[in-house]
């Protein structure tokens, strides 16, 4: 029942107005307003409206309602409707494949065997043979290209944004974040190592030796990894 759900709310992608509203929504990181989405999309109101209901009914999005303009009170005018981008994970294969449950079975194994550098180990040498016979990153933009292609849809951190973040020492140039983990759900259960086994896998697909670095800078909802002009860059 749970895969044909996902197969409906998938199919609802098809329809190609919808699948902007909803790729704009998802790469804003934020609650979006129905104004903001028909305008970047290129739709009316009313239309984009109608389908950004249908995708939150169909789970794809979430819905809200907040006064938009920041004010409260009398003249606030009333609460927008906003969406954002669901938790819920959709996958779908034909036939069933159940991939999750193997993937955490390894895990658990990996992890009471101290498995831990061994998989680190061939999580580098993949992101190594990912990246095939091509030169480390050269700049973030690079990376981004990179990381987004691998599904981890990456975005640019301001250094005043980043400024606010644990390591406020990094803060001096901008910072890629990334707003999908591809393991979130392995890694809400086994989280050092699946973490530990992200950063090593882009390590090797992104170089150790080039202009950028990923390091660990976790935050809720997002991918546990960061990437930033590397330190060592004379350039």
């Amino acid at each position: 029942m749970e895969d044909t759900q996902d197969i409906d709310a998938i199919a609802m992608l098809q329809d190609p107005v919808r699948r902007r509203l909803y790729e704009y929504v998802v790469a804003q990181g934020r609650e979006v307003g129905r104004n903001e989405a028909a305008e970047a999309s290129g739709v009316a109101r009313t239309l984009a409206a109608h389908h950004l209901d249908k995708l939150a009914d169909a789970g794809l999005l979430e819905s809200g309602s907040r006064r938009l303009t920041g004010r409260s009170g009398p003249g606030a005018g009333r609460p927008a409707k906003v969406y954002t981008r669901a938790r819920a994970e959709r996958s779908v294969s034909l036939p069933a494949r159940d991939y999750r449950t193997a993937a955490e079975l390894l895990a658990e194994a990996a992890e009471q065997a101290g498995l831990d550098a061994g998989l680190r180990a061939a999580a580098r040498r993949r992101g190594e043979e990912l990246r095939g016979s091509a030169a480390p990153c050269g700049d973030l933009e690079e990376a981004r290209k990179t990381l987004a292609a691998r599904g981890y849809e990456p975005h640019l951190e301001a250094p005043e944004q980043a400024a606010h973040t644990e390591h406020a020492e990094d803060a001096a140039g901008a910072t890629l974040r990334m707003r999908n983990c591809p393991f979130h759900a392995v890694a809400e259960r086994f989280p050092p190592l699946v973490c530990g086994m992200n950063l090593a896998l882009l390590e090797g697909l992104l170089g150790t030796d080039g202009s950028v670095r990923a390091r660990m800078d976790a935050r809720p909802g997002e991918c546990c990894v960061v990437v930033e002009a590397s330190k060592n860059n004379d350039h």
